[in-house]
């Protein structure tokens, strides 16, 4: 009951902290505004340990590559913790489960990389009816323009809605469906 309270509570606050960082790289790397208020916020909370990570590793060119790696060295961190808490006997399967992690912090970095453009398209499209002009608009403009534009180019406007978002949230659920699921099956199935 301990280790599964335990498990959600590193789950949750690493996965944040994982967002955070992704967040982060992928603002810099769409170039976002970088006085928007969600900018700032996101750079607040990830100064601690980007700014000493990007001494050692420089960004190359826009990709913030601090701030991804520090999103993997994360979503490893939780694999291990999670593998700790359920009592993996790490003495009986020797360094070969090290691909397996690193798989597995990989996908999780993919997958919440795939929830950021999902949720960020949705919010897009809510606010594009509700308040277009919200202050963090611009910053969801920048993060989705890339997936969204290409889209926009084909699909005609019918009725004087953007199909886009929905073709990009049906595209987004089938990449996790039919390529993360069952890597993530096939990985945890090593251990």
């Amino acid at each position: 009951m301990l280790a599964q309270a335990l498990e959600f509570l590193f789950d949750t606050l690493l996965n944040l902290l994982t967002l955070a960082f992704l967040l982060r790289g992928l603002l810099q790397l769409a170039g976002a505004p970088f006085h928007n208020p969600l900018s700032q916020s996101i750079v607040a909370l990830t100064n601690f340990a980007v700014r000493p990570v990007r001494r050692l590793v420089p960004a190359i060119g826009t990709l913030d590559t601090a701030s991804l790696l520090l999103a993997f060295g994360t979503q490893l961190l939780l694999q291990l913790i999670v593998l700790w808490l359920r009592d993996f006997p790490w003495m009986v399967a020797g360094p070969q489960v090290l691909p397996a992690l690193l798989g597995l912090a990989l996908l999780g970095v993919i997958k919440l990389t795939l929830y950021i453009f999902l949720y960020a398209v949705i919010i897009q499209a809510v606010l594009s009816w509700i308040n277009p002009y919200a202050p963090f608009a611009p910053v969801l403009d920048s993060l989705t323009r890339p997936l969204l534009r290409p889209l926009r180019r084909h699909l005609p406007y019918t009725a004087g809605i953007d199909l886009s978002p929905l073709v990009v949230f049906i595209a987004v659920q089938l990449l996790l469906m039919l390529l993360v699921a069952p890597l993530e099956y096939r990985l945890l199935h090593l251990f």
